[in-house]
């Protein structure tokens, strides 16, 4: 069963399809459909996952870090 993901990109409203086979989380996903490489960030992501003892750490990187990219507002829509 396919989702929906509703975010701001730059303060325009968006909404594009999620599938959890295609993309490991909704974060993934709207990177992808905007066409922003996560390279350098998910090697972020796995040293945080390593040398942190809870995921607030790595939530909280996450968030910083897709505000920093110039997106906001990233739900799932319940249908």
């Amino acid at each position: 069963m396919a989702r929906r993901i509703t975010y701001k990109f730059k303060n325009q409203p968006r909404e594009i399809n999620f599938a959890k086979d295609k993309y490991h989380d909704m974060y993934q996903a709207i990177a992808a459909a905007e066409g922003i490489d996560l390279t350098n960030y998910l090697s972020m992501v796995r040293q945080i996952e390593m040398t942190s003892k809870g995921s607030a750490s790595v939530r909280n990187f996450r968030d910083q870090e897709f505000a920093r990219m110039g997106f906001s507002d990233i739900y799932f829509i319940k249908e």
